[in-house]
């Protein structure tokens, strides 16, 4: 069991995967696509932490299913930065990656808790 959200690997990497969504749109001048992979990308490390100061494990699961869409609606949004030019294939690729390997993440968490 985990003390404190900071010691889950999953909030760790959303946490990771956020700066660097930040860092490869800080010169896009797409700024409502931008802002709106921005919120999506903080908002997964960001739900993990509300949710698991929650104190209560259905509440914990509930955050965990939002911090799950958020990693969807990035993921989608990379896409389509992809697909309009915005991330070159082999930015866009890796972040990807993560967003589904955290989505997978998620979807284990969620599973073991519950289980308790």
């Amino acid at each position: 069991m985990y003390r404190s959200f900071e010691e889950l690997e999953v909030w760790k990497r959303g946490c990771k995967l956020a700066v660097e969504v930040y860092l490869v749109l800080k010169v896009c001048r797409e700024f409502g696509l931008r802002e709106q992979m921005n919120r999506a990308a903080v908002s997964i490390p960001s739900n993990i932490a509300e949710g698991a100061e929650r104190n209560s494990v259905k509440e914990f699961v509930r955050f965990m299913h939002i911090a799950k869409g958020s990693a969807a609606e990035l993921r989608t949004q990379l896409y389509i930065a992809e697909k309009i030019g915005i991330l070159s294939p082999a930015l866009a690729r890796p972040l990807i990656t993560e967003s589904k390997e955290i989505s997978s993440m998620l979807q284990g968490l969620i599973n073991s808790l519950k289980q308790t």
